[in-house]
């Protein structure tokens, strides 16, 4: 889900978030289990909460149990805010530079 209107990054937008939860609904062989955002990257990982919040208020909606947000630097905000998978390889492989 697209939370945040940065150039670099795509997703469904809020407002159309709930035609692509229909759409799946009636595809037999596809089931949403949830949903994934990555918010923009701020110093203070605090102030990505209110994205996470978003994204689970989103989920919580739809009846979605699994919440992919938190990369490395907030993955324990995104914990708070409960994320069900978060993506840490920076921490564990180190940066990409």
């Amino acid at each position: 889900v697209k939370l945040h209107e940065e150039e670099n990054k795509s997703g469904v937008s809020e407002e159309h978030l709930p035609d692509l939860v229909q759409c799946i609904s009636q595809l037999e062989r596809l089931e949403l289990k949830g949903l994934m955002a990555i918010p923009p990257f701020f110093e203070n990982p605090e102030t990505t909460r209110p994205f996470f919040r978003k994204l689970r208020i989103m989920a919580e909606k739809f009846g979605l149990p699994e919440l992919s947000m938190g990369m490395s630097h907030d993955f324990e905000v995104a914990i708070e805010e409960g994320a069900t998978l978060i993506r840490v390889g920076t921490a564990i492989f180190g940066s990409r530079e």
